[in-house]
């Protein structure tokens, strides 16, 4: 009997995983959201993935429980690990991706290189990391927050008193120093839990207006030393958290050259699309070769370069399938990936790969393919 991989959530990411885990002869259930998400083809259930007798009853079917975003209550992933389910990444590992203040202490006590941080109650306290830090920095909600959302650049400590109002008894904000970075790079790291790891090349992300808009692989003029660092950053990470799956750690570098932890995320990331067209293993792949404690797949790319360009917003006036023969015919070396979802402005619809041995001609073939699916 094959094995059965159990994915919660329904978006894009699940959506991803099918495929190469039918390659692999593996069986595929979704818990969906709600129904007509993206990873429709394989929802066997729908329902609520904080409710645990929801997910009691999904794990019943399936072989490991992973995930497609980190949204499951602790309770909920403590209590399935209590009886006996296989949930990768486990609890233990997925708080720090739940909680960027439960992240930064832990980092803390890892020695991995972070920005100065602090855990603020009120607006007194944030002005004294204010004071502390040049006047200006970047405040977050501790959960929740992504692309973009739940982050906020202050240089008051008034700028943030609508998220103090809302915090609950003994809730915190997360604030940070805001980082000079040159630009933002991404280090993805697979991990099964018999401790194999897998560690991909260190990658380049372009960010617009807090979204990820384009990533490329591996992050030009990186030299061996940064490479090196950015290794060794998300090997510690992934050991040191014992996280189960895909980890992508983004960085920040700065002008003096050293690479500062940004987020985390524990499953595929937007920093590792590029890998379903330009590496001998995909993340997707590789995310449920782990989950499943399968030996895992070679990270290598197969060609110098890719380029993934994400379609944001999508087309107003007709679909993104209309506009796919004409897309393929001007770029015909480029693969596009879509999500199943109805365009709306800033929303993440589909992406595009391309890649070869000319950095120039791989960049532009991405963004003139992705420019179809826009209006």
């Amino acid at each position: 009997m094959a094995l059965r991989v159990g994915i919660v959530g329904g978006g894009q990411l699940a959506r991803m995983m099918i495929a190469p885990a039918v390659e692999l002869g593996l069986e595929v259930r979704v818990l969906a959201e709600e129904p007509g998400m993206s990873a429709q083809i394989a929802a066997t259930a729908v329902g609520d993935y904080r409710d645990l007798d929801t997910l009691r009853a999904f794990a019943q079917d399936v072989d490991v429980v992973t995930f497609d975003h980190e949204h499951v209550p602790q309770e909920v992933l403590r209590a399935l690990d209590a009886e006996g389910v296989q949930v990768h990444p486990g609890p233990d590992a997925l708080q720090f991706a739940q909680d960027k203040i439960a992240m930064r202490t832990r980092l803390s006590e890892l020695d991995v290189p972070q920005p100065d941080w602090a855990a603020v109650t009120d607006a007194a306290g944030l002005q004294t990391f204010l004071d502390t830090h040049g006047g200006r920095a970047v405040v977050k909600t501790p959960r929740g927050g992504y692309d973009g959302k739940g982050v906020r650049v202050v240089s008051a400590a008034g700028d943030a008193d609508d998220w103090f109002d809302r915090l609950a008894p003994g809730g915190q904000l997360l604030v940070e120093e805001l980082v000079d970075f040159t630009r933002e790079l991404a280090q993805q790291v697979a991990r099964r839990p018999s401790g194999e790891l897998a560690v991909y090349p260190v990658v380049e992300t372009v960010q617009r207006g807090g979204v990820c808009a384009e990533v490329i692989a591996p992050a030009p003029r990186a030299g061996e030393r940064l490479v090196e660092v950015a290794a060794a950053i998300g090997t510690a990470i992934a050991e040191g958290l014992g996280v189960t799956g895909m980890l992508a750690v983004e960085l920040f570098e700065t002008s003096d050259e050293r690479l500062l932890i940004n987020e985390l995320a524990m499953r595929p990331h937007n920093s590792g699309h590029w890998s379903q067209d330009g590496a001998v293993t995909s993340q997707f792949e590789q995310h449920v070769r782990a989950a499943l404690d399968l030996p895992l797949g070679d990270p290598s790319p197969r060609q110098p370069w890719a380029v993934m360009v994400n379609i944001l917003g999508g087309p107003a006036s007709d679909s993104l399938e209309d506009r796919m023969p004409a897309a393929f015919a001007a770029h015909p070396g480029v693969k596009v990936h879509t999500y199943g979802k109805a365009p709306r402005p800033g929303r993440k619809v589909g992406h595009v790969n391309a890649v070869g041995d000319d950095l120039d001609a791989v960049v532009y073939e991405a963004r003139a393919a992705a420019a179809f699916f826009g209006d």
